[in-house]
């Protein structure tokens, strides 16, 4: 990119159970008028908007920002699965970067029912079902497994690959839920703030395979937004400058992926790819990360991707969480807001939540969840069927 893009204003809504939450145009409106407030301008100072979502029908991104004006600028509706918030910021900062606008608006909401996320179209062609018959075939799966809900049948098949291929206890998996909460018991922001343990983790008998319901993040409803502009606007708008997008990496599937491991069918593999063009992008590594927001959808898919971003080996995952290097203290705090294990995962919002806590991080206005001195911060996320974005930011 050209132009250096800074992030000008960032807000969100509290995230809630499915039920308990405002519609989802009232949230997004919300989110996006925070935002606005935090970067101090009024809404026709935006020159384009991106909306992220999936359950809801076309053109929602308009009926959520009619709520804060009706401008006539373009929005560009996103749906990129769990990935939809980050595709809407990767729109709206490339589009700055470019030089296309000088300041553009990425929003995302999601209003969700209970349960796992089935099916929206049954008689069309299911985007994940590449992804779940090659798991299948390569795990000989039958049938009736391959008729599951995609994410349970391919994350229960994550956690029982992670224990089987690794040696990693169960109760390492839980510890991963329990920093969760640990560190949602002070966002309040989040959704489930209470202590866990491992016995209430371990409970029962599996969902699927290796598979625990307090392995998995709840359906959640949601919004949050950010705003980009480039140095120029900022200067003109008395907008602070300090917090800047220095690297991307955004990427789909390779077919390779397909072929060989099944934990590279599931994020792994697309979360290297993207971590690898992030660092480059910004001329730093795994080291320079001081706090992380991490697409933990399932306590595995968290664990796994501490390797593909290069915070540690493979071998040295279990070690990882058990020496606490995940967590305040360690090398790198990872999700601070609780990630959507503890914060919730209202799936267009969740990129931009996750970018939201960070730059909080970065201001050093995270309360009691700050993460002391950080300067250089990643938020990665990822959607199946699939889109994998990594973005790294820094405070100048």
């Amino acid at each position: 990119m050209s132009n250096r893009v800074l992030i000008a204003g960032v807000g969100m809504v509290p995230f809630k159970k499915p039920g308990h939450s405002d519609p989802y145009d009232v949230m997004g409106g919300e989110a996006a008028r925070a935002a606005l407030a935090d970067a101090g301008i009024a809404y026709t100072e935006v020159q384009q908007a991106y909306a992220g979502f999936v359950l809801a029908d076309s053109c929602a991104g308009q009926a959520a920002l009619y709520r804060v004006g009706i401008t006539g600028i373009p929005i560009f509706n996103v749906n990129n699965n769990c990935a939809s918030g980050s595709s809407a910021f990767y729109l709206a900062a490339q589009a700055v970067g470019s030089g296309a606008v000088d300041c553009a608006l990425a929003v995302g909401f999601e209003q969700m029912e209970p349960g796992a996320i089935g099916v929206i179209f049954p008689n069309k062609t299911n985007p994940v079902e590449r992804h779940s018959r090659a798991v299948a075939a390569l795990m000989d799966l039958t049938e009736e497994e391959l008729a599951l809900p995609p994410a349970v049948m391919l994350f229960g098949c994550q956690c029982e690959l992670l224990q089987k291929e690794t040696g990693m206890a169960e109760s390492t998996l839980a510890q991963v839920a329990i920093k969760a909460r640990r560190h949602a018991a002070d966002n309040p922001n989040a959704i489930f703030r209470d202590p866990l343990t491992v016995e209430q983790i371990l409970w029962g008998a599996p969902i699927y395979r290796g598979l625990r319901k307090l392995f998995a993040c709840p359906p959640s409803c949601g919004a949050a937004s950010v705003v980009v502009c480039n140095e120029d606007f900022a200067r003109k708008h008395g907008i602070r400058s300090d917090i800047s997008l220095i690297g991307q990496g955004v990427c789909s599937d390779r077919d390779e992926f397909f072929k060989g491991d099944p934990q590279d069918v599931m994020f792994r593999a697309l979360s290297r790819s993207a971590a690898q063009a992030a660092y480059a992008d910004a001329g730093v590594g795994p080291d320079d990360i001081d706090v992380i927001e991490l697409h933990d959808c399932f306590t595995s898919n968290e664990i796994i991707t501490y390797a593909a971003l290069g915070l540690c080996a493979s071998e040295d995952m279990e070690k990882f969480v058990l020496d606490g290097d995940n967590t305040y203290g360690g090398k790198v705090v990872v999700n601070p807001s609780g990630g959507l294990l503890a914060k919730g995962h209202p799936l267009g919002a969740t990129g931009l939540a996750q970018l939201t806590e960070l730059v909080w991080q970065l201001r050093g206005q995270a309360g009691t969840r700050q993460v002391e001195g950080a300067r250089t911060a990643l938020q990665h996320n990822g959607g199946l069927g699939s889109a994998g974005f990594v973005n790294i930011l820094q405070r100048s």
